[in-house]
């Protein structure tokens, strides 16, 4: 009669401490405790309360790793890329340890986690494992999926914020492309934007000085997202003001955009940029280009030419070494394309890049259109060759033509 009740209150004690654990653990998910701190609670109950002398926690992200491990050998964990590991045999097999029992923890009838677990004292009349395994499978079960929840909840915070990010850097490009371009006697002006996925950091301008003299640009910022839309908007800002308050030559008003990308993006970033200046009155282009794809120049001759000449881009070193910048004169009726790598390096299916080559022969051979349909037959031309390849980048393009 003591035995039988003596069993019975340890059972109701067992039965107590297994749903005051539970509870615990319960509580400590629903005040948010970090992951370390759950895994210790979790560990204390079946080290210490269950007598659990051995264990390793496996779940899965990309592939499977360790979550927990106690009572084994540091280094003991090996790589573990396959399922099967854990149900190829009747006995897993680490480095060192084996253990005979592998508890699966299932979610949906999908396996989240795999516990090993074991006893190192022999001879024991019945293993704790054994004793407590629906036990140690529910406590487990509960720990995994809340975990798992909470990565899932931070991965969806991140990404909204990620999609945030983006739809603010979207925002800010596109209030950094002009909306009207001039379309006059003197020369005509037009421009085609497509944004990719993620947003870079393109940008374009042609912007009217004076009565004789235009300013036009094509700048690429390295890098995506709201830190390059902003290191773009500043640069905007900066290179409007030099023109709009002082008037210096190309070398030396460069030589101050590099100063102040350095100072904007602390050598983290850089931008290539091409900047030029016509005056209508002499038909002089000049201009400098700092390491960015080179224009095209074309007259109704059949002739093109690269602009290539300048210097390495912005913001790669404290000072620029060398600058050097390219004068001449326009013929009537010029053609300048400017445009960012979105729209050379995209390949087709048999991985041929669009390339600089039939750039120019597009142009060419649409030269006697406007420069709004010359644009729309680069980006015809484009998306024939690439076929369903995808875009890689923002695509910009802006088209300058001087009667």
């Amino acid at each position: 009669m003591f035995t039988q009740s003596t069993r019975l209150i340890e059972k109701i004690q067992q039965r107590d401490f297994k749903l005051n654990a539970l509870l615990d653990i319960t509580l400590a998910i629903n005040a948010n405790l970090k992951v370390e701190e759950l895994l210790m609670q979790y560990e204390k109950v079946l080290r210490e309360n269950l007598s659990i002398e051995k264990l390793v926690l496996f779940t899965k992200e990309d592939n499977w790793s360790c979550l927990l491990k106690y009572g084994i050998a540091e280094g003991d964990i090996p790589d573990v890329a396959d399922e099967k590991f854990f149900t190829q045999s009747s006995e897993v097999k680490l480095r060192q340890e084996s253990f005979d029992i592998v508890i699966p923890i299932l979610h949906e009838e999908k396996p989240i986690a795999y516990l090993l677990v074991g006893d190192v004292e022999e001879g024991m009349k019945i293993s704790p494992v054994i004793k407590h395994m629906k036990f140690i499978q529910t406590l487990t079960n509960v720990l995994v999926v809340a975990i798992e929840n909470r990565q899932l909840q931070q991965e969806s915070l991140r990404q909204a914020q990620v999609k945030r990010e983006l739809e603010l850097a979207a925002e800010m490009q596109a209030i950094l492309l002009p909306t009207h371009l001039p379309k006059n006697e003197f020369y005509e002006a037009a421009s085609f934007y497509k944004s990719h996925q993620q947003v870079g950091g393109d940008y374009y301008d042609f912007v009217e000085l004076n009565k004789d003299e235009v300013m036009f640009c094509m700048a690429d910022v390295s890098g995506k997202g709201v830190s390059a839309a902003f290191l773009m908007a500043n640069f905007q800002a900066y290179l409007r003001s030099i023109f709009s308050y002082q008037r210096t030559d190309l070398v030396s008003l460069v030589e101050e955009l590099n100063e102040q990308v350095m100072h904007s993006a602390m050598g983290e970033k850089y931008i290539t940029l091409f900047l030029a200046t016509y005056n209508k009155s002499t038909r002089m282009l000049q201009y400098i280009n700092c390491g960015h794809n080179p224009p095209v120049l074309a007259d109704d001759h059949g002739y093109t030419q690269l602009l290539k000449l300048g210097s390495i881009g912005l913001g790669m070193f404290d000072e620029i070494p060398k600058i050097a910048m390219g004068e001449l004169k326009l013929a009537a009726n010029s053609t300048v394309v400017c445009y960012t790598d979105g729209l050379v390096e995209p390949e087709n299916a048999n991985l041929e890049e669009f390339g600089i080559e039939r750039l120019e022969q597009t142009v060419l051979a649409n030269y006697a259109k406007n420069i709004t349909d010359i644009n729309n037959a680069i980006i015809t031309a484009l998306n024939q060759f690439k076929g369903d390849m995808p875009y890689t980048d923002d695509v910009a393009l802006l088209s300058c033509r001087f009667f």
